[in-house]
């Protein structure tokens, strides 16, 4: 296979694309990538795993055709409450009138209907809320016993089987994995995915089994979606490798206008932490059905970007959207433009990061300060685990991350990184290996050129976890590639 020379991307923040019936095309595929989608959603809420296989065998091609690590994000569906069947399928719920939630396997009516889910009785007290159908429906509880939950209809219409329940003013005890979630997350442990998306997180305790599960491999997202988690956002940012704030599920639970502020208090919860964040659903919506989003979507996207948010996220616009090539490119275009407005990296800073009082932080933040003082162009880090460059993201450094290390399992992971292009390359040995490997890598992948100054991040003793101590400025003389080649040629 050719490799396809590919430059880097003008922007810091990743777009993640959600691959379904209308992408999975691999020549889409290769179309999304170009278009610029740096990592891809598979979403376990819908298809076979064989369908899923192949679309992950067809990143991975991808991969190797441009040798770019891709980062894949395995989501699970998660727990979901519904509603039993209705004679006839459906019901109409009239408003202000009363309905009822019971244990009755029977097919309900216009006045009661089986709720299959025994944890919920006596659990719900007066006043809390049940919502049907993404809100849709809105009922308060008028009284609820160990059999049957009373409630008022706030907002009637029709309601049919199975439709889904939000429990927004209450923790719900049922684990954060259902059966199907453990049977598909072994299947993406399987594939090799690099990020598993767990749905509607409620304590920091949801994340350990699927911790368990994984096995230490990949990297595990918390997707911010109920009302409980956002309670317990700091444990559950300190249990995560990353942070998902999923809007689509939080704004049913919520109203409307609680959703702005909230995101940008996730948001920023997540940066201090140095993890990646992700800002995810309904921000092309109209891309589904039309070649052009409204201006309101464009203000949206730019302004999670102007947040510092890790990853925008495209959800149906690309998996079943007649629009998905043209999609990913907007939102590029949008990235680009807001990181080009000169006010782009006081906003990004203007939450303040202060370094932890160790080495690693220490020089992660002078690798900022410095970028910002002298004419540099890149950072390269070299990194085992991926932590260092965590680091220097966190500072939102205002030149590109070059992120080089021996593990293809890193280099993936850091896709959803700010700022991070990673290469997987051998290890080095010695601080002359560094500098020589660092400048090869720059001057191939386009981070710069004879003349451009590099700043370098390292730990010595190299190999060795967490002892990033060492920060070294360097100027590229140009020639370092056909030096390098001339010699292993008289070498052989």
């Amino acid at each position: 296979m050719t490799i396809q020379k590919f430059d880097p991307r003008a922007r810091k923040v990743k777009i993640l694309a959600t691959i379904g019936p209308a992408s999975r095309d691999p020549d889409m595929l290769r179309r999304l990538f170009k278009a610029g989608a740096d990592a891809f959603r598979v979403n376990m809420s819908h298809g076979e795993h064989s369908v899923h296989g192949e679309t992950i065998r067809a990143i991975r091609a991808l991969e190797k055709e441009f040798a770019r690590p891709i980062a894949i994000l395995a989501d699970l569906q998660g727990p979901k409450l519904r509603v039993g069947t209705f004679k006839g399928g459906k019901a109409v719920i009239r408003h202000s009138g009363h309905f009822t939630l019971d244990r009755n396997p029977e097919p309900g009516d216009e006045t009661r209907v089986q709720l299959p889910h025994p944890e919920l009785f006596g659990l719900l007290e007066k006043g809390q809320r049940l919502l049907i159908n993404d809100g849709k429906i809105r009922l308060r509880v008028i009284r609820a016993d160990e059999d049957e939950i009373l409630c008022s209809a706030e907002v009637g219409g029709v309601i049919s089987d199975r439709k889904g329940v939000n429990v927004p003013d209450a923790e719900v005890p049922i684990p954060a994995l259902t059966e199907k979630d453990r049977k598909d997350l072994a299947f993406a442990m399987e594939q090799g995915v690099d990020w598993i998306g767990l749905s509607f997180v409620q304590r920091p305790e949801d994340l350990a089994e699927a911790r368990k599960l994984m096995g230490g491999r990949g990297a595990l997202c918390a997707k911010i979606e109920k009302p409980m988690a956002v309670r317990r956002l700091a444990e559950i940012v300190e249990q995560s490798d990353g942070v998902m704030v999923a809007r689509g599920d939080l704004g049913v639970e919520l109203e409307p206008q609680e959703v702005p502020p909230l995101q940008k208090q996730i948001v920023n919860a997540t940066r201090l932490s140095g993890k990646p964040v992700i800002v995810a659903t309904q921000m092309l919506e109209s891309m589904i059905e039309s070649p052009a989003p409204t201006r309101a979507e464009v203000s949206d996207v730019a302004n999670a970007v102007y947040d510092g948010a890790d990853v925008i996220m495209l959800s149906a616009e690309t998996a079943a959207g007649d629009w998905p090539e043209e999609a990913v490119t907007i939102m590029d275009k949008i990235a680009i433009q807001v990181e080009r407005d000169e006010a782009y990296l006081g906003r990004v800073r203007y939450l303040d990061t202060p370094p932890d009082r160790t080495t690693a932080d220490a020089l992660s933040h002078a690798c900022m300060t410095i970028a910002d003082t002298v004419s540099i162009k890149t950072i390269t880090v070299f990194t085992g685990s991926g932590s260092t460059a965590r680091r220097v993201a966190r500072e939102r450094p205002s030149v590109p991350m070059l992120v080089l290390t021996p593990s293809m399992a890193t280099a993936r992971r850091v896709g959803l990184l700010w700022g991070a292009h990673a290469v997987a390359t051998k290890d080095i040995g010695s601080f002359e290996e560094m500098i020589a490997k660092g400048k090869r890598m720059a001057l191939r992948h386009g981070f710069g050129e004879g003349g451009d100054k590099m700043i370098a991040l390292a730990g010595v003793p190299f190999g060795t976890p967490g002892a990033t101590n060492l920060l070294h400025v360097v100027t590229l003389s140009g020639d370092e590639l056909q030096n390098y080649d001339t010699d292993r040629a008289l070498q052989k």
